[in-house]
C-alpha cells in the first residue's frame, strides 16, 4: 500500500502525529464546507459533468497534500487553567 504524501513527509511537517491527525481533521472539514457550499450554488448554474469535477477529490486528501506542500500552518496555544 502507497500513502501519498509519504507519512515521513507530514511527520516533518507537525511536531506529532496527533497534531497531523487535528490539523488535517480540521482542514479537511473546512474543505468539505467550502465544497458543499460551491456545490449547492453549481446545483443552480452548472450541468452535473461540471459538478462531478469539483468533487472529484476527497477533503482529507486535499488537506494532507496542501500539509506536505506547507501550505498549512497551525499554532499550538498554551492554556492555563484556573
Amino acid at each position: 500500500m502507497v500513502i501519498k504524501p509519504p507519512i515521513d513527509l507530514l511527520l516533518s511537517k507537525v511536531d506529532s502525529k496527533y497534531t497531523l491527525c487535528i490539523v488535517s481533521s480540521r482542514r479537511a472539514r473546512q474543505i468539505n464546507d467550502m465544497i458543499h457550499g460551491v456545490r449547492d450554488q453549481a446545483l443552480l448554474t452548472m450541468q452535473a459533468p461540471q459538478i462531478a469535477q469539483i468533487t472529484s477529490t476527497k477533503p482529507l486528501t486535499l488537506a494532507m497534500d496542501e500539509i506536505a506542500a506547507g501550505d498549512i500552518g497551525y499554532e499550538r496555544v498554551k492554556e492555563s487553567y484556573k
